[in-house]
């Protein structure tokens, strides 16, 4: 009897293990409206590639260039969150921007780290309470970095330096749909 009890605990595990990873697994788009989807990529790495060392801390830092397609017809503005969930820490925000508009489908390589960027948008703070992108600093191993596209229906005309939670709050109730893009890195 105990045997049975083990294998069918061990089916059990294996079966929950097997879910976990099929939800886990990177999406890069989410379906929109019409079964549509929006897309954001970079010319400089592909879905769940290598980011080239220019865009961490151990090159130039600068932000990747981004560029995107399939918004809703409703939507009003864009925000980004970059984020690492590999950090020892905890997650580690590495870029927010908000408030881009709707007619805007890029954010150009070395996008400004200003608190306000005329006609992009604005900077949130990141994990090192700097405005902009900060890019991947990993003590160690490879990590992930998401770069989530969010199609908002309103522009949320708040202040520039808002956090991630702060942002996440803010546009709850008028996301239309988002997108994300995976890159890794390893020092």
């Amino acid at each position: 009897m105990k045997k049975y009890l083990f294998c069918f605990f061990a089916a059990i595990c294996l079966i929950a293990t097997g879910f976990e990873t099929l939800q886990a697994k990177d999406q890069i788009n989410a379906k929109k409206e019409g079964g549509k989807t929006m897309e954001i990529k970079s010319s400089s790495f592909k879905h769940e590639d290598m980011i080239p060392a220019k865009y961490t801390c151990d090159g130039q830092n600068i932000s990747p260039p981004l560029s995107w397609s399939g918004a809703p017809e409703k939507t009003k503005s864009f925000a980004l969150i970059c984020d690492d969930p590999d950090a020892p820490a905890g997650i580690w925000v590495h870029w927010v921007i908000f408030d881009i508009p709707a007619n805007v489908n890029s954010l150009p390589e070395k996008t400004s780290r200003q608190e306000e960027i005329t006609g992009l948008g604005k900077n949130g703070k990141n994990t090192s309470k700097r405005y902009g992108y900060d890019g991947p600093c990993p003590p160690g191993g490879t990590h992930r970095y998401y770069f989530k596209l969010y199609a908002l229906d309103t522009m949320l005309n708040l202040n520039a330096g808002l956090s991630k939670e702060d942002l996440l709050k803010a546009m709850k109730g008028h996301i239309l749909t988002e997108a994300q893009l995976m890159g890794r890195y390893k020092r």
